[in-house]
């Protein structure tokens, strides 16, 4: 069966958001940065599973790995680990399921983690929508996960590379009953070599390493507070930054945290907050803001402690995401704590549905008669990319390169010939696509401002009545293209567009 980290529901009561005048980005409680910018602090993380493998993929792990109940058969409606369906219209390659069709008639195939080019798109969305690090997932790696889990490493490696993305080590202790030995042994013999590359995530010039699960009051994190601390004293004193994956109510210890782990908390360099299924609407993301995250964020910076909560999409499967207004919420109200971090919970987390990445957005791309929920499940459309992009605002927000605002200026769908202007990075919209554009002038700057990056976009949409006139320079000089209608394809365009916008005209 698939491991997993959901725990039951901590009781939370619906708060009114403290008022906080436009612009202000720290809490009175916030003090000063307890380290500086580096590859955590100051930065996007998103948590990375990598743990979906099918039959047929090649995985030393031999079967259906994360998608079904039952890893030996192929997932279908009795034989099912899924939360979520994901949209796999940028894979090479996908296994056959045993669920009946796609709405739209196409087979219902799935991913697999073990394709390198799944790994590559994935970091290719990251560095497309605002996502600097990856925590890659690391359960425990001496039963038979083991040879997977470590060509998975590698293949991030790889993508991060490729990508320019960083990344590290995330070990996750749960049900690891040799965890104390065999994680040091673990980080000697495999995983610190990884960190010679030039992709591997430092902060304060140590290579980053997270621990999660300690002090969990949970049956199968039942490890002394003595051996937690033991771990990470050993990690920091091999010259690491350790992060601590530790429960919501860490700081009291109570609830889902056991009474007696505070100086283990407080050994961390990082703290970061488990949040999934805590919370399932707006009201509860503002009580956790003026109940936890505010007296959390005043503990790390009496201790020297970076805090870095986490942020989640909220479970798809139930109806918890509001079309993008959970998510949002979090996002301005931890720019208002004044965080040093924030993690995303989760990547590709498919099984819980808690992921950010592309995911089926209308009954057209989940199997007939699945019950599996699209992301339009509440009468919103949402592209499938939505929640990458959602993630990239909230991104540029608390790095202060948009404006603090409570209204989440993501659009659920890219306008489609109405409201604005839409470049996109890849031809036939698709892609990452750039904030909707009103009628005026934009030069380089503005663009970036906006979600288009400089010689980046492929293709636009353009609202009946309007034109675009684009430039290949900044400041409205170059080469020349004028565009009155949606142009879904740049490199057909003479003289060649593709990838050489840097300003524009609107009208």
């Amino acid at each position: 069966m698939a491991l997993t980290r959901r725990t039951f529901l901590a009781a939370s009561a619906a708060a009114a958001a403290t008022a906080t005048s436009a612009g202000t980005a720290l809490s009175a409680s916030a003090g000063p940065l307890a380290s500086p910018p580096g590859d955590v602090v100051g930065k996007i993380t998103v948590g990375y599973q990598g743990w979906f493998a099918c039959a047929g993929d090649g995985a030393p792990i031999n079967g259906w790995w994360h998608w079904s109940s039952n890893w030996g058969q192929p997932p279908s409606p009795g034989n099912n680990a899924l939360g979520s369906w994901p949209d796999v219209r940028d894979y090479t390659a996908t296994y056959q399921t045993a669920y009946a069709n796609l709405g739209n008639g196409q087979p219902a195939k799935l991913f697999s983690s073990y394709d390198q080019q799944t790994v590559n798109t994935h970091f290719q969305w990251m560095q497309q929508n605002g996502c600097d690090t990856a925590a890659l997932q690391r359960f425990n790696p001496f039963g038979g996960e083991g040879p997977t889990r470590d060509a998975m490493a590698a293949k991030v490696r790889q993508a991060a590379e490729q990508y320019g993305r960083k990344f590290y080590i995330m070990y996750d202790a749960t049900a690891w009953q040799n965890m104390q030995s065999e994680m040091k042994q673990d980080w000697i013999d495999k995983m610190r070599a990884y960190t010679s590359s030039p992709a591997y995530a430092r902060q304060n010039g140590k290579p980053v390493v997270c621990i999660w699960g300690f002090g969990f009051n949970e049956a199968n994190k039942a490890w002394p507070a003595s051996v937690c601390l033991d771990v990470v004293n050993w990690f920091k004193a091999q010259g690491c930054y350790v992060i601590g994956g530790v429960p919501t109510h860490w700081r009291r210890g109570v609830e889902d945290s056991r009474a007696g782990y505070l100086d283990v908390y407080h050994a961390f360099n990082m703290l970061s907050p488990w949040m999934v299924g805590r919370i399932s609407d707006v009201a509860g993301a503002d009580h956790y803001y003026n109940n936890v995250n505010q007296q959390d964020q005043a503990d790390c910076n009496a201790f020297g402690i970076d805090y870095q909560p986490c942020v989640i999409p909220g479970d798809l499967q139930s109806g918890h995401r509001r079309h993008g207004d959970l998510m949002w919420r979090q996002f301005y109200n931890l720019t208002r704590v004044g965080v040093q971090g924030m993690y995303i919970s989760m990547f590709d987390e498919y099984n819980e549905g808690n992921q950010i990445g592309k995911t089926a957005e209308s009954s057209a791309f989940v199997p007939s008669g699945s019950g599996i929920r699209a992301l339009d499940e509440d009468g919103t459309a949402c592209s499938s990319d939505y929640y990458l992009r959602l993630t990239n605002d909230g991104g540029r927000m608390f790095k202060g390169q948009i404006a603090l605002t409570p209204n989440r200026p993501t659009q659920p769908m890219p306008a489609q010939g109405t409201g604005g202007v839409v470049f996109f990075e890849h031809v036939d919209y698709l892609g990452a696509a750039g904030a909707v554009l009103a009628k005026g002038n934009y030069t380089r700057a503005q663009l970036q401002a906006a979600g288009v990056q400089d010689n980046w976009a492929s293709s636009v949409r353009v609202p009946s009545g309007w034109t675009v006139t684009a430039y290949s320079g900044d400041n409205f000089t170059g080469q020349s293209w004028t565009w009155s209608a949606n142009t879904a394809n740049f490199t057909t365009l003479s003289p060649n567009a593709n990838d050489q916008l840097t300003s524009c005209r609107i009208t």
